[in-house]
């Protein structure tokens, strides 16, 4: 059943009927509403308030549903769902998670559940096996579809005492759901900025030639979902684009202009005739090797004091698969087809990252053939 909230009614000849409003129905869950029909015409109602366990006896899983509320309104820094994994209990971020060096490649949705290694959690999506399977499975992501937070209506995170249709699994089981569309169209639009101009400073190592290091992010994208075939037939889509520009400080031990000019603090040997150069006393320029003494030319100016990191420059990070001094530029997309007899009842839910338009343009063909041939 599709997620979301229900009125359950039941009725017999010759009893009352029975009838409880505001059923949850959650991902993955075993809802259980005991009606109890009384003895009475079919004209008489009775309205249960809160008919709907409290405690669910139907399974011993243990875990929490993170709604979709939550989802849209806790601040997420890189707007990955799956980072309120970490609301659960016994889920910590893995190491893999965190990048320990400016040109790190941390791993989205690590984290590591009741001490188990971040490989061992167990993705879904819609039902689908949604695990990314590199060499290794040490990929960038542990999900193969990283579904944008304005996609997902609720996910459920189970860290213990498993049914036996979850496999695959020694940590957890993060189970999601899509967004669907309905009889009336709804939309979303945003972006969400970081600039440099914004940002703090931080600690300020060299004063005199500290330059602020350069972020600049924008991510932006659009959700909307909304009816096809009338009470047949429903779509959902969502897209988002990633662009940053990133750059770190970086230290660098050179040579000063004195040693580049022959003129060490130490006595030096000629390892060839045995000459001995005082300290403090410049080498013969006739004496440098050729190809030392065009390298030392060409090393930048010194914006640093002492002999030891007296260099400082941005560096522009790269991520994985980019080769190129360029922003980061990634886009993600989704399209949800639903084929439903009402805006409650549900016969197949399907869904499609759209790296090409014809995918999209294919499935919804077959989709809408299937529907005219069935009525």
């Amino acid at each position: 059943m599709k997620v979301g909230r229900y009125t359950v009614s039941v009725e017999k000849a010759g009893f009352s009927k029975f009838t409880t409003n505001d059923v949850g129905v959650d991902v993955g869950a075993r809802q259980r509403v005991d009606a109890s029909l009384q003895l009475g015409a079919v004209t008489q109602e009775i309205t249960v308030v809160g008919a709907a366990a409290l405690l669910n006896t139907d399974s011993s899983e243990n875990g929490q549903v993170i709604q979709g509320a939550a989802i849209g309104e806790i601040p997420l820094n890189g707007r990955n769902y799956a980072d309120l994994a970490l609301m659960s209990a016994n889920v910590v971020k893995s190491p893999m998670a965190i990048s320990f060096a400016p040109t790190g490649t941390p791993r989205e949705a690590a984290f590591n559940v009741n001490g188990m290694r971040s490989t061992y959690n167990n993705f879904l999506l819609d039902g689908l096996d949604n695990n990314a399977y590199g060499t290794s499975n040490q990929s960038y992501s542990s999900q193969v579809i990283q579904a944008s937070p304005d996609a997902i209506a609720e996910f459920k995170v189970i860290v213990s005492n498993y049914s036996a249709e979850y496999g695959r699994v020694g940590g957890a089981v993060i189970n999601a759901v899509m967004k669907s569309g309905s009889n009336q169209f709804h939309g979303t639009a945003y972006e969400f900025l970081r600039n440099t101009q914004l940002n703090a400073s931080g600690f300020l190592f060299s004063p005199a030639v500290f330059v602020k290091p350069t972020l600049q992010r924008n991510q932006f994208g659009a959700a909307i979902g909304g009816p096809i075939v009338k009470n047949k037939l429903f779509f959902f889509g969502d897209y988002e684009g990633f662009r940053q520009l990133q750059r770190y400080l970086n230290f660098d031990s050179l040579p000063t202009a004195t040693d580049r000019a022959g003129i060490l603090p130490v006595p030096v040997v000629n390892p060839l005739t045995g000459t001995v150069y005082p300290a403090n006393t410049q080498i013969p320029i006739g004496k440098l090797n050729p190809f030392a003494a065009d390298l030392l030319s060409g090393l930048p100016a010194l914006n640093g004091p002492g002999r030891s990191n007296n260099y400082e420059a941005l560096l522009l990070i790269r991520w994985p698969g980019e080769r190129h001094d360029s922003p980061s530029n990634t886009s993600r997309a989704l399209v949800h087809c639903s084929d439903g007899k009402d805006e409650s009842g549900w016969d197949d839910c399907r869904f499609v990252p759209v790296g090409k338009c014809e995918t999209f343009v294919r499935l919804l063909t077959r989709a809408v053939r299937g529907i005219a041939s069935s009525t």
